[in-house]
C-alpha cells in the first residue's frame, strides 16, 4: 500500500492553525461576554435598577471562571 498524504485531507500545520484560531475565538468570546456583562451591570446600576445591576455584575466572575475552567483544554 502506498502511504502518501491524501491531497484532499488538510495538513497537520493547517489543522494546528485552525485549532489555534478556534482557541483565540473562544477566549475572545469569554472576554467579550464578561465585558458586556460588566457594561450592562453599570448601565443598570446607574439607571436606578441597583439590584438588577448587582445581579448582572455577579455574572462577570462567573463567566471568567468558566473560561478559566475550560482553558486547560485550549492549551497545546
Amino acid at each position: 500500500m502506498d502511504r502518501r498524504e491524501n491531497p484532499q485531507e488538510p495538513s497537520r500545520s493547517t489543522l494546528r492553525t485552525d485549532l489555534s484560531t478556534a482557541k483565540a475565538r473562544a477566549r475572545a468570546l469569554f472576554l467579550i461576554a464578561a465585558l458586556l456583562s460588566l457594561i450592562a451591570s453599570i448601565v443598570l446600576f446607574f439607571s436606578g435598577n441597583e439590584n438588577e445591576g448587582i445581579f448582572v455584575g455577579l455574572w462577570v466572575p462567573s463567566i471568567l471562571s468558566l473560561g478559566a475552567l475550560l482553558a486547560p483544554s485550549w492549551r497545546d
